[in-house]
């Protein structure tokens, strides 16, 4: 449904609605998603939602209903195009509901929403749609639960309010009346909220006001006529940013944007005439889910001030174009989503951070035990910041106050941060520093620290930008952290679990090799092995589990431990194999492993492998002839309990060097597996056979691309000598 210009009017039932929307038919349509808006909200447990319609222009959805947040607070977002990165897009696409219980996941799946909106607050969204017809989305927004997905009753109920809300649509498109919106979305305000205890509050020196999730003001405290300079029934059903312009500057909307998202309290400070001019006051504003309790009482000008702000903004209700800064952190979203390690998030922040800014030092500090830790720092001198290493959540530096506050500081001179906190060591004395607070989902991560040569100020918009990455900083972070020490514990399990030494035995040398792969420094189930079969012969196996992690560490274990007991209990390649795939289904059914199992007498030279799902042996020969071994084999363990695994005979000559691999050594993003294993064979055919170690280190080297490795590899060399005793390497 259509609505065209105007200034917006209170419908007669409580809806904020257009009075030359389109008539009773434009009322129709407002009444049924205000209702059903209205209603998913209080079926969810939230405190605000809306409703997302199609437009007459093809591929976009606009906000035509909204409850429980100030409209012109969040103007960018009243338009959605289908094709966007966004959560009601992905819903309108593709008719399934999309459930994001809290900031976490959000930026896991959709970090530039989280670019625009850094908040803690979770979302649910389900797709409108009658039979083939798509009419919308219907969103509700509530308090985010860390960790927790949402409920199965949540969810259906979610489902049934959209299915009410696409029946009463399809009515109203059979009637004649096309369902889609081109204006402004109506506003179906919350009900109203109790006033308190006056007489206790107009003693108090703040003025206290009581705002609805409309950012209507209803109750007024009697300092409010002193301090903010009006009559209680001046303010009293106004809009706050309306009744008191001042408070809609740019400079100050994202306070208002995280009360409305989020429970946790706000507090800046404010001029009554602006950021340029006035005095100041300090404000004080405190969430709930039936609206915002605001304070205003009498501060001192800080000495973070924004000085440097001198034109008042448009403010609140200004062109859609003026929030389009809120959209520079999208491309320093994206690469933070494949940073995994704590040194890759610095990194991207320094490539994509600093120089959109115009920035030349950078620090970030991370939380650990109350004590920041230095994790990162570039363009400092050098040992300036050690100083500050370790620093207890106690002491006045603007560092940890930024942390400790949750609100970020900036200083527009070297003099006003050395005003700020007399005695601080600075490292230069001309330039400007910026202090975020890292803290994803509520949790407090570190502090990141951006330097400036030269005096600046900082914008209304640059500071909105400079808190979102916050936000998308701190969730990289965090995220990063849990990653570093599950790969810590992967790389302990891993280098426990795998061989230490290996066996000497006459006639043969062997040598073994394990290189993580560096994309992400990731450990995975790759692990080789050679064991004393008894009688003179040797079991060399090599295997590689699916993932890369603590659990496919832990696998990895299991499984070489099963090969183990299999070897010492005498049993042939075939059961060895066999056994092993039935251990792994019992062990984790939809887990799965590739090997190579090869029994060698090394002094006969015969040997009898057995492979499952793994890559062909190479095979080079004394006069340096190198081939790629066809061996018969079954498929991978844990797929098919009854599964049978051939065995194959081969005989390996006095100086012939047989080479078990996995395949990280073989493949490379964007190469064919043949190609990788042409390359081995031929590095193999080119290398010396003696030593044997630098033989497996040049393989590694040159046929491994050892400078980028996408996954981890495993090499086992064995040679055949004409001495009755070899060496082994590990």
């Amino acid at each position: 449904m259509g609505c065209a210009g105007g200034r917006p009017g209170r419908h007669p039932e409580g809806v904020t609605a257009r009075p030359d929307s389109g008539g009773p038919a434009a009322d129709a349509m407002a009444r049924v998603l205000a209702r059903a808006t209205v209603d998913a909200v209080q079926a969810v447990g939230g405190y605000a939602g809306g409703v997302y319609l199609r437009s007459g222009t093809a591929g976009l959805l606009r906000m035509a209903a909204l409850t429980g947040l100030p409209g012109p607070l969040f103007r960018p977002w009243w338009r959605m195009h289908v094709n966007r990165p966004y959560p009601v897009a992905e819903a309108y696409r593709s008719g399934q509901s999309v459930h994001l219980p809290d900031a976490e996941t959000a930026m896991q799946r959709f970090p530039q929403l989280m670019a625009g909106l850094p908040f803690p607050f979770g979302s649910l969204y389900e797709p409108v749609t009658a039979g083939p017809e798509r009419f919308g989305v219907l969103l509700v927004l509530r308090e985010a639960a860390s960790g927790v997905p949402v409920a199965a009753a949540d969810r259906e109920r979610m489902r049934a309010a959209a299915h009410h809300l696409a029946r009463a649509l399809a009515a109203l498109d059979a009637d004649g009346i096309p369902v889609f919106w081109d204006g402004d979305p109506v506003s179906a305000p919350a009900p109203a909220t109790a006033r308190g205890a006056r007489q206790a509050v107009d003693r108090l020196a703040q003025a206290v006001l009581s705002v609805d999730r409309e950012g209507r003001i209803g109750f007024v405290s009697a300092p409010a006529r002193q301090l903010l300079g009006a009559e209680a029934a001046e303010l009293r059903g106004r809009v706050l940013w309306e009744a008191l312009p001042w408070l809609g500057h740019p400079a100050y909307e994202d306070h208002f944007r995280a009360v409305f998202l989020a429970p946790e309290p706000v507090h800046f400070p404010a001029r009554r005439g602006g950021p340029a001019s006035g005095d100041w006051l300090s404000v004080g504003l405190y969430p709930g889910p039936d609206g915002v309790t605001v304070t205003v009482g009498p501060a001192e000008q800080p000495a973070y001030a924004p000085e440097s702000v001198v034109r008042p903004g448009a403010g609140l209700g200004s062109p859609a174009d003026r929030a389009s800064a809120l959209y520079r952190p999208v491309a320093l979203a994206i690469a933070l989503t494949e940073a995994v390690t704590a040194r890759q998030v610095s990194a991207v922040v320094t490539e994509e951070l600093l120089p959109a800014f115009g920035g030349r030092q950078l620090a970030i500090y991370l939380l650990n035990e109350r004590h920041l830790h230095l994790a990162w720092e570039t363009g400092f001198p050098q040992g300036f910041l050690s100083r500050f290493d370790g620093v207890a959540l106690d002491v006045r530096l603007p560092g940890v106050e930024t942390l400790t506050s949750g609100r970020p500081m900036f200083f527009e001179s070297m003099e006003h941060l050395a005003a700020a906190y007399p005695g601080i060591s600075l490292d230069a004395h001309v330039g400007a520093r910026a202090f975020l607070p890292l803290i994803a989902s509520g949790r407090p991560v570190g502090s990141c620290i951006l330097g400036f040569d030269t005096p600046r100020g900082f914008s209304p918009e640059e500071r909105t930008v400079l808190t979102a990455l916050a936000g998308l900083i701190a969730q990289a972070l965090e995220r990063a952290q849990r990653y570093d020490n599950e790969a810590a514990l992967a790389r302990g399990l891993q280098a426990a679990l795998l061989p230490h030494r290996l066996p000497v035995l006459d006639h043969v040398v062997t040598v073994g090799r394990y290189l993580p792969g560096t994309a992400g420094m990731d450990v995975g189930g790759d692990w080789y092995d050679v064991l004393d079969a008894g009688g003179g012969r040797l079991a060399l196996v090599i295997g590689d589990v699916q993932g890369h992690g603590v659990a496919a560490a832990a696998t990895m274990g299991q499984l070489r431990s099963a090969v183990r007991a299999f070897v010492f209990s005498g049993h042939d390649p075939e059961e060895v194999v066999r056994g092993t795939n039935r251990l792994l289904i019992d062990l984790d059914p939809g887990q799965f492993a590739s090997c190579c199992y090869v029994l060698l007498d090394p002094e006969t030279g015969l040997a009898r492998a057995v492979r499952a799902g793994h890559p062909q042996p190479l095979l080079r020969h004394p006069d340096g002839r190198t081939e790629v071994l066809d061996l018969s084999g079954g498929v991978v363990l844990g797929i098919d309990p009854e599964a049978t695994y051939p065995v194959a005979e081969l005989h390996l000559a006095r100086g012939a060097v047989l080479a078990l691999y996995t395949d990280g050594l073989v493949e490379a993003p964007g190469v064919d597996i043949d190609e990788g294993v042409e390359r081995l064979r031929a590095v193999l055919a080119e290398a010396s056979p003696a030593p044997l170690t630098e033989t497996a280190d040049r393989l590694v080297s040159e046929a491994g691309h050892a400078a980028d490795r996408p996954d981890d590899i495993a090499l086992l060399l064995a040679a055949l000598t004409d001495g009755p005793r070899g060496e082994a390497g590990a």
